[in-house]
């Protein structure tokens, strides 16, 4: 069966016909490091994992590109409250990010590029959108640069809008703009800026509007023209549709789909870091098995929202039962597991009715509903197998079912949950430990005793920890 995907362009479920046989490449927007990974950032992560370990599994070769944006308004406003510089802020966040998707099995990207890095492709692209006459400087001496929408258009086609319709964004700076619903390319170097946060350029120092990083740097990685570009539904417009239209604009072909999961909400708002509802990945994971809360973002199809309030009936049972469905997980796959011998998979899966349900299911855009649906009859059928003694059927359903853990990330044998489970068992004990010496560090540094301070700190660092100093106080994290 062919992989069927919901394309959030043309608002139909089409067949995956990739650029280059057998091969799909992927970019998905990353997180901009002004704060802590929540958990609606964390479920895109968890979303465009799965999808990378079917078409693996599929037998694709996948090339997933998902960027950093490390330099943004938010990101100088927060660094300066901090007192730290703003690439120190943001690599404090950065780290943050890699330690919540590898707290919950997420793979890592093929490559991870961060837009500081890209500047000259980001300048390159600007010019070429001038030079086509699709974009143009500020004539006010800002040495802010803009796209003219006016002059695409097929502007507003991703998100289904027409230019006249949209109304500029409330905080939209509409100086030097032709049209308020302009957006900007580049942003002139302001007073009272850091000057490490500018880069030169034609127009003057400066530094990339956000919407041009994500096209250069699908471009420099991906080509022009690559097969799946995604995110969360928030970023469909205008982040996006931004994207697209610059794009496409300088005359590079871009996405031939577009794959956007939804929200996870607090009390039916959008879970954001603006609103201050938020739910970090490093805290539910201290209170929930990082498997369940992996489970808790896959289970329910990506195009569905997933209420999250903490405190919330709801919400707890929800999660409850995540930990109920890993414990039941985990109980058939001790109990066969003694009973079949390592390399004996053979062709135990293309036969297996449950598994053929289990294709079905994630060839139909990415349905992981239906597809945990049938883990858990294959789970069912294996247990009733036990209790009969079928070694057959014991072997056949057991690999069916860590294969279908393989796809979802739950497998918890994989290489990414065995190396965590050897940490975790040590953690309690480790953590008091550390957290007493980190605790004499902060009293060494409110006396300004900073030998001290440092003193600790590299006996950390010799111990092989690392020592991150955040907002909410130092944290350590295994080298």
């Amino acid at each position: 069966m062919t992989f069927r995907l919901y394309d959030s362009a043309t608002r139909t479920v089409r067949d995956l016909v990739t650029l280059e046989e057998g091969r799909v490449s992927i970019y998905h927007c990353g997180l901009t490091v002004q704060s802590s990974p929540h958990l609606g950032h964390i479920r895109k992560e968890v979303v465009f994992d799965v999808l990378r370990r079917w078409l693996e599994h599929s037998g694709y070769q996948v090339r997933v590109v998902a960027n950093v944006t490390d330099i943004d308004d938010k990101i100088l406003a927060k660094s300066a409250e901090r007192g730290v510089e703003w690439f120190e802020h943001a690599y404090t966040f950065e780290r943050e990010l890699h330690e919540a998707y590898a707290s919950l099995g997420c793979l890592p990207p093929s490559y991870e590029p961060r837009a500081t890095g890209h500047v000259p492709e980001m300048v390159e692209l600007i010019a070429t959108l001038i030079k086509r006459g699709h974009a143009y400087p500020a004539a006010d001496g800002s040495g802010d640069v803009y796209f003219d929408v006016q002059s695409w258009p097929a502007y507003g086609e991703l998100s289904g809008q027409k230019i006249d319709e949209m109304a500029p964004a409330e905080d939209a700076d509409p100086r030097g703009k032709r049209d308020p619903r302009d957006f900007a390319l580049w942003k002139g170097h302001k007073p009272g800026e850091p000057e490490t946060a500018s880069w030169p350029s034609p127009w003057g120092r400066g530094r990339p509007g956000w919407h041009i990083e994500c096209s250069a740097m699908a471009g420099k990685y991906l080509g022009d023209a690559f097969d799946i570009h995604g995110g969360g539904i928030d970023l469909r417009f205008p982040h996006h549709e931004n994207e697209l239209a610059q794009s496409r604009a300088a005359g590079r072909p871009f996405a031939t789909y577009w794959m956007h999961n939804a929200w996870v909400t607090m009390s039916g708002e959008k879970m954001s870091k603006s609103l201050g509802n938020t739910a970090k990945v490093s805290e539910v994971t201290k209170t929930y098995d990082p498997r369940a809360v992996r489970y808790f973002l896959l289970a329910p199809h990506y195009r569905s929202t997933i209420e999250f309030s903490p405190g919330d009936d709801a919400t707890r049972g929800s999660l409850e039962e995540a930990e109920r469905a890993i414990g039941r997980i985990d109980s058939f796959l001790d109990r066969a597991s003694e009973q079949v011998a390592e390399g004996s998979r053979g062709d135990a899966l293309m036969d297996l009715p449950h598994w053929q349900a289990f294709a079905a299911a994630m060839d139909d855009d990415l349905g992981t509903p239906g597809a945990v649906a049938v883990l858990f009859e294959a789970i069912r059928a294996g247990n009733q197998a036990l209790a009969g003694g079928d070694q057959e059927q014991i072997r056949r359903h057991y690999f069916a079912v860590t294969s279908m853990l393989d796809v979802f990330g739950l497998n918890p044998g994989a290489p990414e949950w065995a190396a965590q489970s050897a940490v975790d068992d040590l953690t309690p004990v480790v953590d008091k430990l550390v957290g007493a010496l980190l605790e004499q560090r902060a009293e060494a540094r409110r006396a300004k005793d900073w030998a001290a301070a440092d003193a600790i700190r590299d006996t950390l660092a010799g111990a092989g920890l690392t020592i991150t100093d955040t907002p909410d106080g130092a944290r350590w994290s295994v080298n």
